[in-house]
C-alpha cells in the first residue's frame, strides 16, 4: 500500500540504496530524491522533521505523514531544495529502528526493501525485542512468515529482557493466529519467562479467552507455578476474567492452589473485588476460610479494600466472621479501623462476636472509638445491646426475616420517628444535668465499655450534651427494635433517677401531636 502510493505521486526512488546501522534508508542518488546527497528517510509510520541543514539542531517544521497515505505533502516537502528531511519514528526512544517498526506496524513490503537493502536483522529495542518479537506481539502473521522463512538465522525462542520470547507475546496480547503460526513453526511450548510465566499465565491474566483455550488444548501444564507461586488460575482470578477462569476449572486446574505467601485464587478475587469471580471459585468448591501468610482470609481483604457486595457474598458463602489475621485483627477490626460503615453493619447484621480484642487488647467498639467514627461506635453500641436483648428474650428476631434484612444499626432518620427524636434531643440539650445522662444510661443496661466508647468523641463543658443526645438516640433504637413504649421507657428511667418532674414534663411533650420538624433533630 505504501509504495503504491510513491508511484502515484511519481517519486519512486530509483539508483543506488544502502542502509545504515540503525535500519535508516540512506539515498544517495537517482530519481526525485536523487538531488539531495546523504538524506535519510524512514519508510515506516513516522513524523518528517524538517531542518535547514543536517548539522541543524532546531526543527522548522514538522508533519504527520501516518501510513504514507499523504504522500502530496510529502511531494510538496521535496520539493524544497534548500531544506533538509529526516523522517523520525516517534517510538525511536525505545530503540525501535526503521527495521523493527516495519514489523511492528506490519508493513512487509517496507521491511523486505530494508532488508534487501542491506538493514542488519538481529537487531532488538531497548527492551530487547526482535523482529519476531514485533511481529508476534502486533499478530502480523505475513510478517511473521517472511522472518522465519526467507530471513536466516531467526532464533525462534529468542527472550527479550524479561525473557518472553515471541510466543509469550503472541499469548499475552491475544494473538491467535500468531500464536498458531509460531506453534506451528515448532517454538517451545513450556518456556518461562524471568518471573516464572507460562505463556498460559500470561494469556489468563490478560483474559484471552481464544488464546487460552489454545493453549489448554495444545496441552500446557495447568498448574505450572511462577516464581510466587501462581498458577494460571491465580493470574485469571487477579485479571477478573470470570470466563477464563470456568473455562480453567473444566479443563482441571485446582480451585484450591495456594501461592509461596498462602494465597488462594479467591484471595486474589477479593483483591481485585470481583464478585462473578469469586462466585465462580466458591461454586467450584473454592474454601473461604484459606489464611495468607499474613493470616487474612478472603473476608478480611474483601473488608480491608471496600468492597461491600464481595463482603456479603462471602459472608453468604459461610466464611468466618471472627477469622483473625497475625494482629488478631477481625474483619469488624477492620472495618472499625476504616470506618466502613455498610461493610460493618453487615458484618454486625450477621452476628459477629463483639468481645473479640486484637493484639492491643482493643475490641472493635475501642478501635472505632479511638479512631474518632462516631457513627460507627454508635452503631456497634446499638448491635450489642440489640443481641444481648435477642439472647434474653423468646421471641428475638422476625421468624419472617430469617435475613435480617429489616435489622438495621446506622442512624435513625424514619419520619415516624421524628417527633420522639426532637423529645430526645430536647431533653438532652436543655434539661439533663451534666453527669445524668450516665446514670440515664446504666439504668438502662449500657455497660462502661459503652459509656466510656461515647465519651470519648466530643470534650469541652458542654460535651455532655451531645454525649447524651448519642446515648438517648442508641436507646431509642433497642426499644423500637424490642417493640416497647419508649414514652413509657423514657418516663420509668427519668424517674429511677430521682427526675419524676421532668419526666412528666417530658411524657407530655412526647405524647403531643408532632410539631414541625426541626433541622437539629436530623440525627
Amino acid at each position: 500500500m505504501e509504495e503504491e502510493g510513491v508511484k502515484e505521486a511519481g517519486e519512486k526512488p530509483r539508483g543506488a540504496q544502502t542502509v545504515d546501522k540503525a535500519g535508516w534508508i540512506k539515498k544517495s542518488s537517482g530519481g526525485l530524491l536523487g538531488f539531495w546527497k546523504d538524506r535519510y528517510l524512514l519508510l515506516c509510520q513516522a513524523q518528517l522533521l524538517v531542518y535547514e541543514n543536517e548539522d541543524d539542531q532546531k526543527c522548522v517544521e514538522t508533519v504527520e505523514l501516518g501510513s504514507y497515505e499523504k504522500c502530496q505533502d510529502l511531494r510538496a516537502l521535496l520539493k524544497r531544495k534548500h531544506r533538509f528531511i529526516l523522517l523520525r519514528s516517534p517510538g525511536n526512544k525505545f530503540g525501535m529502528n526503521a527495521l523493527l517498526l516495519s514489523a511492528w506496524f506490519g508493513h512487509l513490503r517496507i521491511l523486505q526493501i530494508l532488508v534487501n537493502s542491506g538493514a542488519k536483522i538481529h537487531c532488538k529495542s531497548k527492551d530487547g525485542l526482535t523482529l519476531l518479537h514485533c511481529a508476534a506481539q502486533k499478530g502480523h502473521v505475513p510478517v511473521l512468515a517472511f522472518i522465519m522463512e526467507d530471513l536466516e538465522d531467526v532464533a525462534l525462542d529468542h527472550v527479550d529482557k524479561m525473557g518472553r520470547t515471541a510466543f509469550h507475546r503472541a499469548a499475552e496480547h491475544g494473538q491467535l493466529d500468531a500464536l498458531d503460526f509460531l506453534v506451528g513453526s515448532g517454538c517451545d511450548h513450556s518456556v518461562k519467562d524471568k518471573e516464572g510465566n507460562t505463556a498460559l499465565h500470561l494469556a489468563a491474566g490478560r483474559g484471552h479467552m481464544a488464546v487460552l483455550q489454545r493453549l489448554v488444548d495444545i496441552g500446557l501444564d495447568l498448574e505450572e507455578q511462577n516464581v510466587e507461586g501462581l498458577t494460571a488460575l491465580h493470574a485469571a482470578a487477579g485479571g477478573t476474567h470470570p470466563d477464563c477462569v470456568r473455562l480453567l476449572l473444566r479443563a482441571g486446574s485446582t480451585v484450591n492452589a495456594l501461592t509461596q505467601k498462602n494465597l488462594s485464587c479467591l484471595h486474589y478475587a477479593a483483591l481485585s473485588g470481583s464478585e462473578d469471580v469469586s462466585r465462580v471459585l466458591i461454586h467450584a468448591g473454592g474454601c473461604t476460610n484459606v489464611a495468607d501468610h499474613q493470616g487474612a482470609s478472603p473476608l478480611h481483604l474483601a473488608v480491608m479494600h471496600n468492597f461491600p457486595a464481595l463482603v456479603q457474598l462471602l459472608i453468604n458463602s459461610d466464611s468466618d466472621l471472627n477469622a483473625m489475621d497475625n494482629r488478631q485483627q477481625t474483619p469488624l477490626h477492620l472495618a472499625a479501623e476504616h470506618a466502613w460503615q455498610d461493610i460493618a453493619e453487615m458484618l454486625l447484621i450477621a452476628g459477629v462476636d463483639l468481645n473479640l480484642r486484637d493484639k492491643q487488647g482493643k475490641t472493635a467498639l475501642a478501635v472505632a472509638a479511638r479512631s474518632n467514627h462516631v457513627s460507627l461506635v454508635d452503631m456497634i453500641i446499638k448491635a450489642d445491646r440489640f443481641y444481648k436483648w435477642e439472647k434474653d428474650h423468646l421471641s428475638c428476631r422476625d421468624l419472617s426475616d430469617p435475613s435480617g434484612k429489616s435489622l438495621s444499626f446506622k442512624q435513625d432518620h424514619r419520619q415516624e420517628t421524628q417527633h420522639l427524636r426532637s423529645v430526645l434531643w430536647r431533653l438532652a440539650s436543655r434539661h439533663l444535668q451534666p453527669r445524668e445522662w450516665k446514670k440515664l444510661a446504666y439504668s438502662w443496661d449500657f455497660t462502661e465499655a459503652h459509656v466510656y466508647a461515647i465519651e470519648q468523641q466530643w470534650t469541652g463543658t458542654r460535651s455532655y450534651q451531645e454525649h447524651g443526645h448519642r446515648m438517648l438516640l442508641i436507646w431509642l433504637h433497642g426499644v423500637s427494635t424490642a417493640g416497647e413504649n419508649p414514652s413509657k421507657a423514657l418516663f420509668e428511667g427519668l424517674v429511677t433517677i430521682g427526675r419524676r418532674d421532668l419526666a412528666e414534663n417530658i411524657r407530655k411533650k412526647a405524647n403531643a401531636a408532632p410539631s414541625a420538624p426541626r433541622r437539629c433533630t436530623a440525627m
